[in-house]
């Protein structure tokens, strides 16, 4: 039975399982491990030959054995090298250094965590939350190391809400390679030379992008100019339209106090038709067949979204902004002239939307992955987890361990 248990376990020598002890009342099975050389390799120097100085006791938590918690224990030597004068511990094949898992555990920790809040892995596996948080960080950390950003060129930045009303992340984007690149603290023009560095670390330059899709947060702007200086601004559709919806929603408060009507129609007015319920389709018929200072701002904003819905090319998208632009300001609905005024001052860049095809709806669909998660974990206590997740899920790194079934899976011959 040990030999079975040292070739499952992918042992060599001079490792050997040397007894099996299952402890039923305790729910686990414990491997006892031996390395039964008298001479090993010196992992300080590499001499060859040293004696073993003493063994010390190790333990560490494997994949579970059918329902029982699987423990490997160890005493693993320690080297006395003669010819640097060290007393180094030897590696052991199952672990890394330092881990109170095995590797395949690890691996299974990492695709669990995947698709599971951290704090029910920790209790799937009867370990504290900190525990599985030290190996996402160790092998997120390792992973994004040895990530290659030479190549980027195209990026989006787009903040995420860390905690309602509190705190913010900014998360920049690949959109070539669709991937999440950077996640920091903060949503300032500071964030762009945090992401600079990081880029620079992988092999990248700021220097280099070309392109960057944004919001009209005067922020990332002043971020973009002084650390991406050849990189050309789109600004997000997304964001602009927003803008339209807050302007919207403004004015219908203004006017609910008169109007009985506006007081519960306010989602017909902000939610695209196609999604409108029988309730809102009623509503919203009787909205457009009033001359209400609401009927007008809608109007308004349906026309906006119809500017980048039907601008096809930059010359047709140019009449169509400004077409609206002049409207907007001649409309008496004051939100709607403050708006027309600073999309008149951003309007170089929102044209430019026409010739990239940028906007941030990707990174839109990365922060409603990373909502799931964090709906899922009911929230995070640190940014540096929330941050740790978002590389995890969004991240596309190359990496990770492979999680040991699937990847044993796929080294069956068909």
């Amino acid at each position: 039975m040990e030999m079975l248990f040292t070739q499952a376990l992918g042992l060599t020598s001079p490792w050997r399982v040397v007894n099996v002890d299952f402890q039923q009342a305790a729910g686990r099975i414990v491997f006892k491990v031996e390395n039964t050389a008298k001479r090993l390799i010196c992992p300080a120097c590499g001499a060859a030959d040293q004696p073993i100085h003493d063994r010390l006791p190790r333990t560490w938590q494997h994949l579970h054995f059918f329902q029982y918690k699987a423990i490997i224990e160890a005493n693993v030597p320690r080297v006395g090298c003669r010819e640097c004068e060290k007393t180094t511990q030897v590696e052991v094949p199952w672990a890394r250094a330092g881990a109170g898992f095995t590797e395949t555990l690890e691996a299974f920790v990492i695709a669990l965590c995947t698709q599971m809040p951290v704090g029910a892995v920790a209790q799937l596996l009867g370990v504290s939350d900190d525990r599985v948080w030290r190996v996402l960080d160790f092998h997120v950390d390792a992973a994004r190391a040895q990530e290659d950003y030479s190549g980027v060129r195209r990026i989006s930045a787009d903040e995420r809400s860390a905690r309602k009303g509190q705190r913010f992340l900014t998360l920049f984007c690949d959109l070539d390679a669709r991937r999440l690149l950077f996640a920091v603290q903060g949503r300032n023009a500071a964030t762009f030379k945090t992401f600079a560095e990081d880029l620079a670390a992988h092999g990248g330059d700021a220097e280099a992008i070309t392109d960057v899709s944004l919001d009209l947060g005067a922020a990332y702007q002043a971020g973009t100019r002084e650390h991406c200086p050849n990189a050309t601004v789109s600004f997000d559709p997304f964001h602009v339209v927003a803008l339209a919806n807050e302007a919207l929603d403004q004015v219908r408060r203004a006017e609910v106090k008169q109007v009985d009507g506006l007081k519960h129609i306010r989602w017909g007015t902000l939610k695209d038709a196609a999604n409108w319920t029988r309730k809102q389709i009623d509503q919203m018929h009787w909205l457009q067949r009033t001359n209400l200072q609401t009927a007008r701002a809608w109007r308004l904003k349906q026309a906006l979204r119809q500017v980048f819905s039907h601008g096809g090319d930059i010359a047709q998208a140019t009449t169509l902004l400004d077409g609206w632009i002049s409207w907007a300001r001649r409309c008496r609905l004051t939100p709607f002239k403050r708006l027309a005024a600073t999309i008149k001052k951003h309007r170089d860049g929102i044209l430019e939307h026409f010739r990239s095809g940028l906007s941030n709806g990707f990174a839109e669909g990365l922060n409603g992955r990373i909502q799931a998660a964090k709906a899922r974990a009911r929230g995070y206590g640190t940014d540096r987890h929330l941050i740790a997740i978002s590389y995890l899920i969004c991240a596309k790194l190359k990496h990770l361990p492979k999680n040991p079934w699937t990847h044993a899976a796929q080294q069956i011959p068909a």
